[in-house]
């Protein structure tokens, strides 16, 4: 049996015996183990995958394993990891470990609560441990169905038109994907041999430019939904808003994380001279996305909502570093994934130990709070410093080596989108600083508000997990940009850059 199946394997059963548990402490700390096990998995995943390395071994993808499914059509669960999915599969393990903390005082349904989440982040963990097409389709989808019952059930506001918003325009990019996915299994053999939805395989083939440009805005939209790409974001804020707070620290920190990656494995990686004819576009877009998503975060009040917007930008940028089509901006773009997930999810969390106080997330009803809540407090200021991108934190590093990369590029058209681009450090810095200021600091404007308590040992252990990866990553850059994703970037970017 392959190692990279224990990531799907271990979730389920940790659902399996949450369907057997007693009471809601049994729940708790079946999930709490599960998951601390998952962690544990990605940890020996990452010096299994240095080790090989350090062997010589140069493949695109290590540890490959390959197990039939529907042989008539040649669909099969390929698995396989390069430097850029083992540092997203780490990124799941920890957002989902902190995530099963930051609710251990989820009461209603329970069971049925940490089921659905756990099995969002199986498809999540599926579709980054396997490099055949239909496969990661069949993960993407399982990961993206319990969303629709987390947020409906256990959300709060307009949870049923936020759930079913979400829901139908996900589904509608599934619909794209698909389109797109079979188009590239309908090409993958030229010379008329078996077809494959083998990412590999597919590779060693060239599709014809005329149907590249046909199917790269399927793939690309169809993954960009998902991804926050402008003008089909408006799920997001929504959903996030509405999301209870495990579910928002999934939901921002690693499923919109499957849009990108999807970018970038399949779109760019299969489509590459698509994806320069049309790349200027989506790169609009992106910078689009950038800067609308930091001034409507400007705009908010309610705390979710600011950090939707955010991420809406943040999120954006990763695109608009793919989309540059260079090593700089593309280990920026990859990092940023990492680093965004983190930090979100740590603002979901606070958000919503917060407001398990508070009872609301509107920013002029509260003030003062660190007084009360230092600990919660501080966490959210260092969140925000991470946010705007202040040195020795992990947003520094990934916003830096994405505008560095994308102003390499000598043209007027890629200069004037960068510096639009870049304006956004500083709009981010104005509503991090706003926010800070008004619900943190100055006097204390309810005072039901002074005698709230800070955080439990389990909240603890939820933020101190996120803020020492934010430190981490923020210090040690160099680990996950050359160590271990290393030249992962390199098939893509030989690809893209071959005949240009």
């Amino acid at each position: 049996m392959s190692f990279l199946l224990l990531f799907v394997i271990v979730p389920l059963l940790t659902v399996i015996a949450i369907l057997f548990s007693k009471d809601i402490k049994q729940t708790r700390w079946i999930a709490a183990i599960g998951m601390s096990v998952q962690l544990l998995l990605s940890a020996a995943l990452i010096l299994m995958y240095l080790k090989i390395r350090a062997a010589g071994i140069t493949d695109d993808f290590v540890m490959v394993k390959n197990l039939v499914w529907f042989p008539s059509l040649n669909f099969n669960l390929t698995l396989g990891v390069d430097g850029i999915s083992v540092s997203l599969i780490a990124l799941t393990s920890i957002v989902i470990f902190a995530g099963v903390f930051a609710s251990w005082q989820m009461e209603n349904l329970h069971r049925e609560f940490f089921i659905s989440l756990i099995v969002l982040a199986t498809g999540v963990f599926g579709f980054f441990i396997t490099i055949d097409l239909f496969a990661m389709f069949v993960f993407y989808e399982l990961a993206v169905i319990p969303m629709y019952l987390l947020i409906g059930i256990w959300g709060t506001g307009p949870k049923e038109y936020s759930a079913m918003k979400l829901t139908l325009m996900l589904m509608a990019g599934s619909a794209l994907i698909i389109v797109g996915l079979l188009g590239i299994y309908f090409h993958s053999a030229p010379d008329g041999g078996l077809l494959t939805m083998n990412l590999l395989e597919i590779s060693r083939h060239k599709i014809p430019e005329n149907v590249q440009n046909f199917l790269f805005p399927f793939l690309f939209v169809g993954f960009g939904i998902l991804g926050a790409l402008f003008p089909l974001h408006t799920w997001s804020p929504d959903g996030h808003a509405s999301a209870p707070t495990a579910v928002s620290m999934l939901h921002a920190g690693v499923l919109m994380k499957l849009g990108s990656y999807g970018v970038f494995r399949i779109a760019l990686f299969l489509l590459p001279e698509a994806a320069h004819n049309q790349g200027s576009l989506f790169l609009i877009l992106a910078t689009i996305g950038i800067v609308y998503g930091a001034l409507g975060a400007i705009m908010q009040k309610d705390l979710k909502y600011i950090n939707a917007y955010s991420s809406v930008s943040h999120c954006a940028l990763i695109l608009f570093g793919l989309l540059m089509f260079n090593r700089s901006a593309m280990d920026g773009a990859i990092l940023q994934m990492i680093s965004h997930g983190i930090m979100t999810a740590l603002f979901f969390a606070l958000i919503g130990m917060i407001y398990g106080r508070t009872h609301t997330r509107m920013i002029n009803e509260m003030g003062g709070l660190l007084k009360v809540m230092p600990l919660l407090g501080a966490a959210y200021i260092i969140g925000g410093l991470a946010s705007l991108g202040l040195p020795g934190f992990s947003g520094f590093v990934a916003e830096m080596m994405v505008f560095f990369g994308a102003f390499t590029h000598a043209d007027t058209f890629h200069r004037v989108v960068t510096v639009l681009a870049a304006s956004s450090i500083v709009i981010t810095a104005v509503y991090i600083l706003r926010v800070v200021g008004v619900f943190l600091m100055g006097p204390i404007k309810d005072e039901h508000h002074l005698h709230l308590t800070d955080a439990s040992w389990w909240e603890k252990l939820s933020v101190g997990t996120l803020l020492l990866f934010i430190t981490l990553i923020g210090v040690f850059p160099h680990f996950v940009t050359e160590t271990l994703i290393g030249n992962s970037l390199a098939p893509a970017l030989e690809r893209l850059m071959s005949n240009f």
